[in-house]
C-alpha cells in the first residue's frame, strides 16, 4: 500500500511539474526575461527532473513485486519498439504532422493502465530523441505531453470488444492528434512577435488570451495537426483492435498487474 502511494505521488508530481513548465514561458516573458537564456537553463533541468521521476517510479514499481518486474520488462520492450517507429518516421517522413508513435502509446496505456501509459509516452520521446538527434529545448515538453497521452488513455472505459471500443479509441486518437500540437505550442507561443491578434501579451485577460491563441493555432498549426490526427485514426482503424487483443492476451499469459 505504501509502495503504491509513493508511486502515485511520483506520477502526480510529474504531471504538476509539466503543467508548471508550460506556464513558465508566460511568466518569463511577463518579467521581460525573454532573451532565451532562461529557456537554455530550464530545458536540461526539466529533462533531468523528469528522467529522475521516471526512474524513481520504475524503482517503486519493482520493489518486492514479480508482477511489477514483468510490467517494467514489457515497458522496456514497448519503448524500444515505439522509439524505433520514430526513427523510421525521421528517415522516411510522412505527410505533415503524421507520426506513427502515438498509436502504440495510446494502445499501451489503454491496455496496461494510466501509469504504464505515462512512462511509455515519456520514455519513448526520450529514447527516440537520442536515436534521431532530436534533443533540444522541446524535449521535456514532448516527454510531458506524450506521457499525458498515455496517461489519459489508461483512464478510458473498456466497453465490450467491437465497434464501440474501436470508435472510442479512434475518437481519443483524433482528439489527441490536435491536442498534442496545441499543448506543444504553448512553450514557444509567448515568445512570438507580430500581429497582436495572434500573439500573447501580459495582462490582456483570460478571454482575450484564449481568442489570440485560437487565432494563432488556426493560422499556424491546424492543418499540420489534422494530418497527425488523421494518421492516428488510420493506424487505430487498421491495427487498434488486433493490437489490443494481442496485448490483452500477452498480459494474461505473463500474469502482471496493470499499472
Amino acid at each position: 500500500m505504501i509502495q503504491r502511494s509513493v508511486s502515485i505521488t511520483l506520477y502526480l508530481l510529474a504531471v504538476v511539474i509539466g503543467i508548471l513548465a508550460l506556464i513558465y514561458p508566460f511568466l518569463a516573458v511577463a518579467s521581460a526575461n525573454n532573451d532565451g537564456a532562461s529557456s537554455a537553463l530550464t530545458t536540461p533541468l526539466l529533462t533531468t527532473l523528469l528522467i529522475s521521476l521516471c526512474l524513481a517510479v520504475l524503482l517503486a514499481e519493482l520493489q518486492g513485486q514479480a508482477a511489477g518486474a514483468k510490467a517494467v520488462a514489457v515497458l522496456g520492450i514497448m519503448v524500444a519498439a515505439t522509439a524505433t517507429l520514430r526513427f523510421i518516421e525521421v528517415a522516411i517522413p510522412g505527410p505533415a504532422g503524421f507520426s506513427p508513435i502515438f498509436a502504440p502509446i495510446i494502445l499501451g496505456g489503454y491496455v496496461f493502465g494510466a501509469r504504464f501509459g505515462f512512462l511509455l509516452g515519456a520514455m519513448t520521446m526520450l529514447v527516440s530523441a537520442f536515436m534521431t538527434a532530436g534533443v533540444g529545448p522541446w524535449l521535456p515538453y514532448q516527454m510531458f505531453t506524450a506521457g499525458w497521452v498515455g496517461l489519459t488513455a489508461g483512464w478510458l472505459p473498456h466497453p465490450q470488444r467491437g465497434r464501440s471500443e474501436l470508435f472510442l479509441l479512434i475518437s481519443f486518437a483524433f482528439v489527441w492528434g490536435l491536442l498534442y500540437g496545441a499543448i506543444m505550442n504553448l512553450y514557444t507561443w509567448p515568445y512570438f512577435v507580430g500581429d497582436s491578434a495572434t500573439t500573447w501579451a501580459p495582462g490582456v485577460g483570460a478571454a482575450d488570451t484564449f481568442r489570440r491563441y485560437v487565432a494563432f493555432y488556426l493560422t499556424t498549426s491546424l492543418l499540420w495537426d489534422l494530418a497527425a490526427a488523421v494518421g492516428n485514426v488510420m493506424l487505430i482503424m487498421a491495427l487498434g483492435l488486433p493490437t489490443v487483443k494481442a496485448l490483452d492476451r500477452f498480459q494474461n499469459r505473463m500474469h502482471f498487474q496493470v499499472l
